[in-house]
């Protein structure tokens, strides 16, 4: 009903000379005036889909209908933010858009079924989440000095798992042992889960993931943090140095979770969007939250989001050549 009507009012604008700005500003007036799907391009219970939730929860207030999160994983994330891509431009469709999605994937696939910049638009970045390189405590090292030593003492002998080739950690990886001039053999895996599940039993040697799905092993002594990519160090764990404390100074910065939707969805849409994401992220439990799961909130434009999709590809694109990385 709401396509036919805008529809009309289209065909009226055309028909009397009118502006086809003022079907927009309809559009944005009655938005939303039903359900609004937010696609998480990853499992349930992983750092996208909790920032997620508890962002829709929030907007669901602001907003007056139900912000539904609908898990569309596979393929690194590719599946689902690519129905994303392809919703129909109204608003009632958005995606988490993360590292993975605009900066990993677009640097190592060669046929991307989307294009990071063209088929979307950007609404809002989130939070920024920090990412920790853990090792299992079976592994003969304290800290990533010692782990640096024994990987050179015996080149591709340890192991280190992956959510799968191309992914984030898969990427981060191969750039840490670029700089720190050392041989892992790569693990990937078809999800985080998996990955995490043989960390945890010591099948393999390391994995990074990011710190809110790692930080309760490694509190109960499962896994052991070796390092933290983000500017600073994590409040949850004190006494782990960033890659940067540790001379890497290239991996200074953890992943981020952002809102985008299909090109094409009228501005007015939005900036209601942007608006709401930004009072859900002012409120008080989402604050804790964020603080709770070392998270950094990001609001912003969508200008200034779009830009940190641009440095980030560019960024990867790098990472990816150095690395011969191509699927």
């Amino acid at each position: 009903m709401n396509n036919r009507r805008d529809l009309l009012l289209a065909i009226t604008a055309v028909a009397f000379g009118l502006p086809m700005m003022s079907v927009d500003a309809h559009a944005a007036s009655s938005f939303p005036d039903k359900p609004v799907k937010l696609i998480v391009p990853f499992p349930p219970g992983g750092s996208t889909d909790l920032i997620a939730r508890l962002l829709a929860e929030k907007m669901s207030v602001i907003l007056g209908q139900q912000v539904v999160v609908d898990n569309r994983a596979g393929a690194g994330g590719t599946i689902g933010i690519s129905a994303v891509a392809r919703a129909e431009p109204d608003g009632y469709t958005i995606g988490m858009a993360t590292v993975s999605t605009h900066g990993a994937n677009p640097a190592v696939y060669t046929k991307l079924p989307y294009d990071p910049v063209k088929d979307f638009q950007p609404i809002t970045n989130v939070m920024s989440v920090p990412s920790v390189f853990v090792v299992s405590p079976k592994l003969p090292v304290k800290n990533m000095q010692e782990f640096i030593a024994l990987a050179k003492s015996e080149p591709g002998k340890l192991t280190f798992a992956s959510p799968g080739n191309g992914s984030l950690g898969h990427v981060n990886v191969e750039q840490f042992m670029d700089l720190a001039g050392i041989k892992l053999t790569h693990v990937p895996y078809k999800g985080a889960g998996q990955a995490a599940t043989d960390a945890l039993a010591g099948t393999v040697d390391a994995m990074t993931d990011n710190l809110p799905s790692s930080l309760p092993h490694i509190k109960s002594g499962k896994l052991r943090a070796l390092a933290v990519l983000s500017p600073q160090r994590s409040p949850l764990l004190p006494d782990v140095p960033t890659y940067r404390e540790l001379g890497f100074e290239a991996m200074s910065e953890g992943g981020w979770f952002g809102l985008v939707a299909p090109a094409g969805v009228p501005a007015p849409v939005i900036e209601k969007l942007m608006t709401s994401a930004h009072q859900a992220m002012q409120d008080p439990v989402f604050r804790q939250r964020t603080i709770e799961i070392s998270g950094v909130p990001m609001a912003n434009t969508p200008a200034q989001f779009a830009q940190q999709i641009r440095e980030m590809m560019d960024k990867y694109a790098r990472i990816a050549k150095a690395a011969n990385i191509k699927l």
